[in-house]
């Protein structure tokens, strides 16, 4: 026999060992997958969101962007371009502060400027007794927006007591 047992032994173990290795650098792509295609945390997601309620400025295009970053999650999606976006913030309580060019209303809650699932399952999960969340400015990198995130998202929750952070993802 060609090379012998220990030889095949040792070949055997190297392939074993490098396919675990594989296993482990794809782990996070596999989870993601899983996640994105029907999984319970997703569907938990949808059965807490109800509707999706995105009321967009008519001229930006990062808008209708994020309103198709909530559909990839599988949300119900109803998206408005309206004029006065001033009147439905002030109607949902979200402080100028925090503005952006669309306001999103979901499970009783206002989601403000590009805000990442992360805060939205948090809010939707926890149910905190709130307003609402928002990620001020157009961070590059956040849902809907171009660009490379450079650095953790601060959301913030918006409540009758004030503005404070919610999470940073």
């Amino acid at each position: 026999m060609v090379g012998g047992p220990r030889r095949i032994g040792v070949a055997l173990r190297t392939r074993v060992i490098g396919l675990l290795a594989a296993l482990v650098v794809a782990a996070p792509t596999i989870s993601a997958f899983f996640f994105l295609s029907g999984s319970d945390a997703e569907r938990d997601l949808i059965d807490l969101a109800g509707v999706v309620d995105v009321s967009q400025s008519q001229t930006r295009g990062c808008c209708k962007n994020y309103g198709e970053y909530l559909r990839g999650l599988g949300l119900t999606v109803r998206s408005v371009e309206v004029e006065d976006l001033e009147g439905i913030k002030g109607d949902f309580g979200v402080p100028e502060s925090m503005w952006s060019y669309h306001t999103v209303r979901i499970g009783g809650y206002f989601l403000e400027g590009h805000v990442p699932v992360e805060a939205i399952r948090k809010l939707l999960e926890e149910q905190p007794d709130i307003e609402g969340i928002a990620l001020p400015g157009m961070p590059a990198g956040s849902p809907g927006m171009g660009g490379i995130k450079t650095e953790p998202f601060t959301i913030y929750s918006v409540s009758g007591e004030g503005i404070s952070e919610f999470i940073k993802v």
